[in-house]
């Protein structure tokens, strides 16, 4: 087995609106990653096991990078994400208000591409295609 750190030539990452509140940051975090996992099946790793052989659910095989922006940023990198037709994901804020899936996926429905309240993105992708993506965010603090 090796020991030599791991290095991705891939790189996960959500984008926040940098005005959320705590609770929302967490929400629309875990909301977002969800749905790269079930798009992107090579970003899971393998299940995971306690030495007690009581089996987990498999996660992520890498780092989830989080970064914040201003609407403005998110914006521009929602349009950079179209534009290079990477996997992502997205929350707006329209979602605050409702309580399903069935209703959240209508929400983002009703509202035109360019005038999505975004308030959330993750995409995956090589790590230079994902830079270029995030072009303007910062790391989360």
């Amino acid at each position: 087995m090796s020991t030599e750190p791991l290095r991705f030539d891939t790189k996960i990452a959500v984008l926040l609106r940098e005005d959320l509140e705590t609770w929302q940051r967490l929400n629309v975090t875990a909301f977002l990653v969800s749905g790269l996992g079930t798009e992107v099946p090579e970003v899971i790793g393998e299940p995971y096991e306690d030495a007690d052989g009581v089996p987990y659910l498999p996660m992520f095989r890498q780092p989830v990078l989080v970064f914040e922006g201003t609407k403005e940023t998110l914006t521009a990198a929602h349009a950079r994400v179209l534009s290079r037709s990477l996997p992502r994901a997205v929350f707006t804020g329209d979602l605050f208000t409702t309580g399903n899936d069935r209703d959240n996926r209508a929400a983002v429905r009703a509202v035109p591409t360019d005038d999505l309240d975004l308030v959330g993105l993750a995409v995956y992708g090589p790590r230079n295609a994902v830079d270029k993506v995030l072009k303007g965010a910062r790391m989360h603090p």
